[in-house]
């Protein structure tokens, strides 16, 4: 099948299309945000920590400036210095590093938190394909980059010219003040430089991060096709799910017959409906519908209690009734107490009979012909 054109694709990705994307390492970001917040923190800190930038430095220039007598005669003088030195360095650095470094791991909770995922380590042929790479620079996001990345150097070109020329008296002049003033008027300029960075970067970023969360989604839109395959991969095959539901009712009826043995009474219609019904004094407050079914499922619950002689009792209208307002498992509702009461007490009779009655000569109890049935309840004969 040909492959879909982008013109084809107009509808928005579904959550589970996100979801995917996302696991294949495929996420919104923003290199001009993160470089923005980056640069931003770093300035941040440099202000509120400027004070003390100022007392270090003038110290490492002192320290650095200031030639002793024993480095001129000992080897191991100028590396003890030069290590004091980078330490000192490492120091005064150590604070806008950590604090960059923060906002490195914390900037993609702007786009939805961390995304850890092993596929982007997996060797893919695809992008090693000079074709696909050379689609990807000719492409609308591949000129995009490019026009900003000269967008950006022209406009940082541009900044770095306008500060030199507007501090180049105060550079001049860094040359004959004392040292303290010195660093405190360079710190000036050098924030005054950081800011107006900070200020580009903030006006780049702005543009760059709705520009990347538009290509983002328009890159994962969908056609028509896919998102009704979606869905039906989402809601199953409709053969699988009729086919899973056949075997579901195949195990209700053989959990449903394997009661059936247990029942204290089948009560049948006599050939269209049956109903198996148990009756546990101490675990139910009324009868149970252990077993009902109708036609061939009828005909097998009348089979099985005959082999595991239940009795079985020919009382139509309650037959059609408990079938049609009873599910299994329910109880005989109060409408039906008092014909199911007979049937239980024919039942009970029987199975007294059963064990005392042969043994003296009793005649065995007649089964009901007809039960008191309320109306309303008996959905009509159907044989």
């Amino acid at each position: 099948m040909a492959e879909e054109s982008d013109l084809e694709k107009t509808e928005s990705p579904s959550g589970r299309r996100l979801e995917k994307a996302r696991e294949e390492g495929q996420v919104p970001q923003s290199r001009e945000l993160v470089a923005f917040l980056v640069m931003a923190v770093g300035t941040a800190t440099l202000w509120a920590m400027s004070g003390w930038y100022v007392r270090r430095s003038e110290n490492i220039v002192r320290h650095a400036l200031t030639f002793e007598r024993r480095q001129a005669f000992d080897v191991n003088a100028m590396g003890e210095s030069l290590l004091t030195l980078s330490t000192e360095a490492m120091t005064i650095l150590a604070p806008i590093f950590f604090a960059t470094m923060a906002v490195i791991v914390f900037a993609p909770f702007l786009f939805g938190g961390w995304n850890f995922t092993t596929k982007t380590l997996m060797l893919d042929f695809s992008k090693m394909n000079p074709i696909n790479g050379l689609k990807k620079i000719i492409s609308l996001s591949g000129l995009a980059e490019m026009v900003k990345g000269i967008l950006k150097a022209l406009l940082m070109g541009f900044i770095v010219w306008w500060v030199v020329r507007h501090e180049r008296d105060n550079f001049m002049a860094l040359l004959s003040q004392p040292l303290e003033t010195a660093l405190l008027s360079f710190g000036n300029t050098l924030m005054f430089a950081f800011i107006a960075f900070v200020s580009l970067l903030a006006l780049i970023a702005l543009i760059d991060v709705p520009f990347q969360l538009w290509n983002y989604y328009k890159g994962l839109r969908m056609s028509k096709e896919e998102v009704k395959q979606e869905g039906k991969e989402m809601e199953g095959d409709p053969q699988i799910k009729a086919r899973i539901r056949s075997q579901q009712r195949e195990i209700a009826r053989k959990r449903m017959m394997s009661e059936v043995p247990k029942a204290d009474v089948v009560v049948t219609n006599p050939t269209h409906f049956a109903v198996a019904l148990k009756y546990d004094k101490d675990k139910m407050g009324a009868p149970q519908v252990v077993a009902k079914g109708m036609n061939l499922v009828a005909a097998k619950i009348r089979e099985l209690a005959s082999e595991n002689n239940v009795p079985v009792i020919e009382l139509p209208p309650l037959a059609r009734a408990l079938y049609r307002h009873v599910e299994i498992g329910e109880g005989v509702p109060t409408a039906l107490y008092t014909a199911v009461a007979e049937v239980m007490a024919y039942i009970y009779q029987l199975n007294t009979f059963m064990t005392q009655g042969t043994m003296v000569g009793i005649l065995p109890p007649q089964a009901p012909v007809a039960v008191s049935m309320p109306d309303g309840l008996d959905p009509g004969a159907i044989d």
